[in-house]
């Protein structure tokens, strides 16, 4: 395929870095690649024949008229030059469009193509248990399990809301976590709430029998942290019920008294169960906490392992991404089968849906053979795989120093707040960022539609006032974005 890339003077050392030799550059009379208009392609153009012209992504010219008349494709390319090598490479395979850019079209595109693949591979999957019609273990995917702390003690409406917004951040199975001082009455009443709220498996977290006694008799479909102090008193329900067991040792680093465990259950009649060594936090044993679950799938290679990643994850104060990622490929490597987060603590809010993709990522990665990168689906939040061009400092370049005196804006102050997303409808809806001025106050999702509103009402008088609103909107945007809290004003 022959294909032509128009660009500006500004962008072309950074375009003919990228395109190589994939494909010709045209270099229009424009400073700015993305002011090319269908008129300055038309007289620019030679007679040499192209299976596709790529017009630079950021170009607002509809280029309709000029494709007819010249018989050729002319769409949109990447927004940056540095993804143009990565957009050419999908040439053969993707028909590009006329008003969205190449590289997002390609990222939905990607996207949809990996979420395909994912069904297609989960469905003719092999399992060794299924809850409610979801599998576990086999080669089937990791599913995610999110608790809800302290379950008992929730109102109904908490605890509804808690597990709608942990469904739609994808999780798997629903996990009700118990306290000590928990009533039966408390255990049964969060486990119909929980059951009339979802239909996803639905788990119990308690060493105390008389509690798991309750949640059997309620329906639960998994107990969690039985071992050979409470098994024996609540075997005969989930015999009856055939409910999943996860099997823990009887102390954490005792991984003979797990095997030991595990084989009492199978020789009582229960039949469902998955294994969970302990991953223990760091600095106090995960190192050995892993090389146990090794130990455990040398000895052991086919009973589904529960990976216990919120115990890492809420005990290290470092950003959960990455974190969540990296636990989740070693256990890709294991294999487990089930990877369990609380998402309690703020600095861990996000983690469900953060294990939910890394969960996906592992299994493309695992059926391609490869490393999880390249997959269309990523966890990349503030980091990027591919640098744009930085910009050269003008030689004749005038310092910047801001003032050191404010004056008060005629029209008003505002007070900006963001509000926390909320279930509505049965539905989490992200929150929004609120302006308040004197009587009235306006909610919007962006710093531009917010700012606009506040423009066009009159309500900004000074220039650096609505600069300064342009800055702490944009604050509370990125705070959104990146689901952290936000105060006006505050360095962030």
């Amino acid at each position: 395929m022959k294909i032509l890339i128009v660009t500006g003077r500004l962008a072309e050392n950074a375009v003919r870095i990228s395109v190589k030799d994939g494909a010709d550059i045209l270099v229009l009379g424009v400073e700015v690649a993305a002011f090319t208009t269908p008129g300055i392609l038309r007289r620019s153009l030679f007679q040499k024949k192209y299976d596709l012209i790529l017009v630079p992504g950021l170009a607002s010219g509809d280029f309709s008229g000029l494709e007819k008349e010249i018989n050729t494709p002319v769409r949109l390319g990447p927004k940056h030059a540095a993804d143009l090598g990565f957009v050419l490479s999908y040439a053969d395979d993707v028909v590009f469009s006329a008003k969205i850019p190449a590289c997002e079209l390609l990222k939905e595109k990607r996207k949809d193509t990996a979420l395909e693949k994912i069904a297609e591979l989960e469905e003719r999957s092999n399992a060794h248990v299924s809850i409610r019609g979801m599998k576990l273990g086999g080669n089937s995917r990791m599913k995610v399990m999110a608790e809800v702390v302290d379950a008992g003690h929730l109102s109904k409406n908490e605890l509804t809301n808690r597990i709608l917004y942990f469904v739609e951040q994808g999780a798997d199975i629903i996990d009700l976590g118990f306290s000590l001082d928990t009533t039966g009455n408390e255990t049964r009443r969060a486990v119909n709430a929980a059951r009339s709220a979802t239909g996803v498996p639905l788990s119990v977290d308690t060493l105390d029998p008389r509690l798991l006694n309750t949640a059997l008799d309620s329906g639960i479909d998994m107990v969690l942290s039985l071992n050979s102090h409470n098994m024996n008193e609540v075997k005969e329900k989930i015999i009856r019920n055939s409910t999943t067991a996860v099997i823990i040792p009887d102390r954490s680093n005792d991984i003979e008294s797990l095997f030991r465990n595990i084989d009492h259950a199978r020789n009582i009649g229960i039949t469902n169960i998955l294994a969970d060594p302990v991953l223990e936090p760091p600095g106090h044993g995960l190192e050995g906490s892993l090389n146990r679950y090794y130990e455990f799938r040398r000895r052991d290679g086919t009973t589904p392992l529960f990976f216990g990643i919120g115990n890492v994850t809420e005990l290290l104060d470092a950003d959960s991404q990455g974190v969540n990622a990296m636990l989740s490929a070693i256990a890709m490597e294991l294999p487990a089968s089930v990877l369990f987060t609380p998402e309690y603590s703020h600095k861990a809010v996000g983690s469900v849906s953060e294990l939910k993709t890394a969960s996906i990522m592992m299994m493309l990665a695992g059926d391609r053979g490869s490393a999880p990168k390249d997959l269309g689906i990523d966890l990349l939040v503030l980091k990027e795989k591919r640098g744009r061009e930085f910009g050269k400092m003008p030689e004749n370049a005038i310092d910047a120093q801001g003032n050191e005196k404010w004056h008060l804006d005629p029209a008003g102050c505002f007070k900006i707040e963001i509000t926390n997303g909320d279930i509505q409808n049965g539905k989490f809806c992200p929150g929004k960022i609120i302006a308040r001025h004197n009587e009235r106050s306006i909610a919007g999702a962006t710093a531009k539609e917010v700012l606009d509103t506040i423009i066009r009402l009159g309500l900004v008088s000074r220039h650096d006032h609505a600069a300064y609103l342009g800055r702490e909107l944009m604050k509370a945007e990125l705070a959104l974005k990146f689901r952290r809290s936000y105060s006006q004003d505050d360095e962030f």
